[in-house]
């Protein structure tokens, strides 16, 4: 059984975020209310790519984890970061 806050699949896309952190790809990640999520397909994670330049090789790394949806953050509401991020394919 999950448990609220420790959901495996949020955990490993956590650790591929700091591993593109380590290779310089993104400044930042974030992924607000973690805390309370049980599932993957709940979770919205936001990111800053090191460069614009960089971002088909973010996708491309994060392609490994299915149902990527990215879009430009452009309410801030959740974050100051410069994408958003979803692993769920009915997200809009």
């Amino acid at each position: 059984m999950k448990q609220i806050g420790n959901v495996p699949e949020i955990n490993e896309v956590k650790s591929h975020l700091e591993v593109l952190k380590t290779k310089q790809l993104i400044t930042a990640w974030h992924v607000p209310y973690e805390e309370v999520l049980t599932r993957l397909t709940a979770a919205v994670f936001f990111l800053t790519p090191t460069d614009e330049s960089k971002l088909d090789e973010i996708w491309q790394e994060l392609g490994i984890h299915q149902r990527i949806q990215y879009q430009i953050n452009a309410d801030k509401s959740l974050s100051p970061l410069e994408w958003r991020v979803e692993f769920n394919t009915s997200a809009e």
